[in-house]
Order: C-alpha cells, then structure tokens, then sequence
C-alpha cells in the first residue's frame, strides 16, 4: 500500500468535486492511501506570486510542513496549479538554507525540506499500469483518447523533473492500460489559457478552440486531463466556442480519474460524470 498526504486545494472541495470523488473512488483500488493534510491551506493559486514572492512560497510552505509534521515523506497534489505552486516552493526552500529559514519564521513551524511533491501522473506512473490494468472491469473497447497535460503539470523541467515535457507519454500508458487507444496529436502540453478566463475570455476561446479541433482532427473521441483550470476552460467554455466558431460536435472532457473510474467498475454518478457541460453519455 502507498500512503501519502494528500492536498485536494481549493479547486477539488468547489468547481472540480468530480476530480477529487473519482480520485477517491480509484485510489483504494490502485493500492494507494490517500492522507488528507490537516488544516491544509490554498497553495496561493494564480495571485499570490504576483503580488508578494513571499506570500507564494510562505502558503505552500505552510502545508509542506504540515506534511513533514505528520510523517509523511510525500505530498500528492491532483491540481496542476496546485502541484505547480507546491513544488516549486519546495524546490525554493531546499535549495536556500537562507530563504527556507525566512519561510519558518513567517509560518511559524520548522520545515526540513523533506518532503517530496508529487503530480497525479507521477503517482499513476509509480502504481504502474500493470497493477492499473490488473483491476480494469470495464475495457474502454478502443476508445481514442487526447491526453491533455496542459502548460504545469510537466513545466518548468528543473522543477518538475520530467525529461520529455515536450512529448509525454505517461497518461497515454494509462489509457492503453485501461483498453483505450491514445491519440497522436500535437497540443497535448498546450496552454489553455489559464486563470485568462475572465479577464481576457476571448483569448481563453482562441485558445482552447484550437486544443479542441486539433484533438477532433486526430480522430479523438474524448479528452482525458487532470487539471481543473484546463476542464474549466476546456467545458465550460465549450458550448460559447462551439456557438463563436459555428461547430456543432462538442468533444466531451473528462478528468482521468473518472476515466479510470468508469474502466474500474464505478457508475457515472460516483465519479461525479454528472457535473459536466458537455455530456459524457456518449463514453
């Protein structure tokens, strides 16, 4: 069994409650132990960098010792921007003894640096995908999936680690664990746009009408991803993409833990599938 603390952010408890139910539903079942953090906080998501460095590494900070106070040696973070913000506070803090100890004093708790921060995909790819397939109930039958990591996940490489940032292969692994048939094509690391949603949606549409047409164009049936600024973007937007671009065949977006889920035996509404824009009915 894999056990681990677990930061679900702000996004997974709000706007993507069918991330966290479906990851919750899969992990038992992969042999991993998810391990809530106490009293976690927000990671400082989009804003805080912009407006005090101290501030951005001083919140992740705050659950990275969390982390380190109940014995936990690693942190798994499902939010891309979440994972993105914790890793590299982390990255920060282990390398300067200086600002680390700056960082203690403005949190009031000792961090150690020994803490390790994980990606959902860096989790999924050290279960394995023969333990994921051992426990497939469902074969998703040749389902042609685009596996969408977006801009954070993977970048930048000195924090994240990733050697192939550019060309990921990791989610597609998953997929043809679980019997689907993983796409070729040539946005799967692109941005989305982002926390632009608001301030400059015509962009956000640009952008992720492009992602969209060029999963269509290679035959994709659906898009698998794991984060929830990307689902935002990426569904909820999509019914004002479809009506600006005059398209009419929307391309159904879901987390890749209810993709698991659904390959795993677990209904559409545990998953949380229900919650979506565009309907999933036709997976």
């Amino acid at each position: 069994m894999i056990r681990l603390g677990y930061f679900p952010g702000c996004s997974l408890e709000s706007s993507a409650i069918e991330f966290d139910l479906s990851l919750r539903k899969v992990a038992p079942l992969l042999g991993v132990e998810l391990v809530e953090l106490p009293d976690w906080n927000c990671c400082g998501a989009s804003a805080a960098h912009s407006i005090n460095h101290l501030l951005s590494l001083a919140l992740p900070a705050r659950s990275l010792a969390i982390t380190e106070e109940e014995n936990l040696l690693e942190l798994m973070a499902p939010c891309s921007a979440c994972y993105s913000n914790l890793a590299k506070a982390n990255r920060e803090l282990t390398d300067s003894t200086e600002v680390r100890q700056q960082i203690n004093q403005l949190i009031e708790m000792d961090y150690q640096g020994r803490v390790k921060v994980l990606s959902i995909l860096e989790l999924l790819n050290s279960v394995g995908v023969e333990k994921v397939a051992s426990v497939v109930k469902n074969n998703l039958a040749g389902r042609k999936v685009a596996c969408y990591y977006g801009c954070l996940m993977l970048r930048p490489p000195k924090v994240t680690g990733c050697p192939d940032f550019e060309q990921p292969q990791g989610m597609e692994e998953i997929v043809r664990a679980l019997g689907g048939e993983p796409v070729n094509w040539g946005f799967k690391t692109e941005c989305c746009g982002a926390g632009f949603s608001m301030s400059k949606t015509e962009v956000v549409l640009k952008l992720c009408h492009d992602i969209l047409s060029n999963a269509r164009a290679n035959g994709a049936e659906l898009i698998a991803l794991a984060c929830p600024m990307c689902m935002s973007n990426l569904d909820m937007r999509q019914n004002a993409i479809l009506k600006k671009y005059g398209e009419k065949e929307p391309l159904p977006t879901v987390y890749i833990t209810e993709l698991m889920g659904l390959a795993l035996g677990f209904s559409p509404k545990e998953l949380g599938l229900n919650r979506h824009y565009i309907p999933v009915t036709k997976i």
